[in-house]
């Protein structure tokens, strides 16, 4: 039986300072759940927990620092029984190929996949917790669409992000057993402070609010799979079908074409 968030629940929420995670943590706390809130500013953290004091807690960390969040495993226990863990927080650096550095591609790989599993230290006992008393427990690890096509530059982004859903599927498989519950959330472009940065056209561009709203719905209604906008999505899956050799000249055309818009941006 799923956590479907009928009823006011405890949950943990990581990368909570901005972007989704902020959106998403503005709307469990307007529906009247307990929220324990990470991310890496103190100052952010405070400013939503005054939304909700009596409902709300921080816990300040860097999710790739193992013993930052060991440091905040006491805030998990003293919050009480956890029903639901969102494991957001995560990056995106982008490779210029021309100037390879694999440097880009451990940040991303560090960020996203070894700092959510490094999350999962602490999420799991509590989660475990919940089971053992009874109730369903859930974890939801949000990754990204854009792993579904090899889009340029997007080496180390769209690797972390293939690992990190492979990494939550396994979950499933072998946490179904405990009564936990892995939900994958694989949004497309949402607008945020990260993906301002984006020197691109963002196609199906969502706000971070329809996109907290869309993974709240959806967590509403027990899916262990959450992947919008459902146009992006699927013609990224269509895209995906394709014969590989097929896949590879349009993947090298669009990189192609970006670098020369670029170019004549300059």
């Amino acid at each position: 039986m799923s956590q479907r968030l009928d009823s006011p629940s405890s949950i943990w929420i990581t990368g909570a300072s901005s972007g989704i995670g902020e959106a998403v943590t503005r709307e469990l706390v307007q529906q009247g759940h307990r929220l324990i809130i990470t991310g890496r500013r103190q100052e952010a953290l405070d400013q939503l927990c005054a939304l909700a004091p009596e409902r709300m807690k921080s816990a300040m960390a860097d999710t790739t620092d193992r013993e930052a969040l060991q440091s905040i495993s006491a805030d998990l226990e003293s919050f009480g029984s956890l029903d639901m863990a969102i494991l957001n927080a995560g990056t995106c650096e982008y490779l210029e190929i021309a100037e390879y550095d694999s440097s880009i591609i451990d940040h991303n790989v560090t960020t996203n996949v070894v700092g959510t599993a490094r999350c999962l230290d602490i999420a799991l006992p509590a989660l475990r917790r919940t089971v053992q008393q009874g109730r369903p427990a859930t974890l939801v690890i949000v990754s990204s669409s854009a792993w579904w096509f090899p889009f340029g530059r997007a080496e180390g982004y769209g690797a972390s992000k293939a690992a990190l859903t492979y990494f939550a599927h396994a979950l499933r498989a072998d946490l179904a057993s405990e009564g936990i519950d892995v939900v994958v959330v694989s949004p497309g472009f949402v607008k945020t402070p990260l993906t301002d940065r984006n020197d691109f056209p963002m196609p199906f561009l969502v706000s971070a609010e329809d996109a907290a709203t869309r993974i709240v719905n959806g967590l509403r209604k027990g899916k262990t799979e959450i992947a919008f906008p459902k146009r992006f999505t699927w013609t990224l899956k269509l895209l995906g079908a394709l014969p590989q050799g097929l896949i590879d000249r349009m993947a090298a055309s669009m990189s192609r074409q970006s670098r020369k818009e670029q170019e004549s941006n300059e």
